[in-house]
């Protein structure tokens, strides 16, 4: 059997790792699914993901550093001026991945009642998949159907 050429080239630009390194943490994803469920201000998402406050506000202040999520200012009638969360269109990107977690996770993880959250198109409201596909348009059905190669930021091992 024939070696594979990732052997051949360096870790060091993996872009996996890189994005691993930004919302790699298990809350960081608990935070991405309030964001995307439209959870917003802190006091809701801290009581749905139960995390101590002091790890939240670090998990939303990387997001917000990293450009993932942005503060937007409300107010209460009566109360004092507060900050909410909302996801920027680098947030937005997300979106697909965290689908794919979901997905699989429906399947292998889940319970026997069903997956809790069923995701349908605003407009029509049909299911709502994620499929990959080519550029030119056939749709895969597993990674074997994909043949990595080195990108331009590939570098060999010295």
């Amino acid at each position: 059997m024939r070696q594979s050429w990732a052997l051949d080239y360096d870790t060091a630009s993996c872009t996996i790792a890189a994005a691993l390194d930004i919302v790699g943490e298990r809350g960081t994803f608990l935070v991405l699914r309030e964001a995307f469920n439209g959870v917003r201000r802190f006091d809701d998402m801290r009581r749905r993901t139960g995390m101590p406050r002091q790890v939240l506000s670090s998990r939303l202040a990387r997001l917000v550093g990293d450009g993932i999520l942005r503060k937007a200012p409300y107010r209460e009638v009566g109360q004092r001026a507060r900050e909410e969360y909302r996801l920027t269109e680098k947030g937005l990107d997300l979106f697909p991945v965290v689908v794919a977690l979901m997905t699989w996770g429906d399947k292998y993880a889940g319970g026997p009642d069903g997956p809790p959250v069923l995701l349908t198109h605003r407009d029509c409201g049909a299911p709502v998949q994620l499929e990959l596909a080519c550029t030119v348009g056939h749709v895969l059905g597993s990674a074997r159907d994909v043949t990595p190669l080195p990108g331009p930021a590939a570098r060999r091992v010295a």
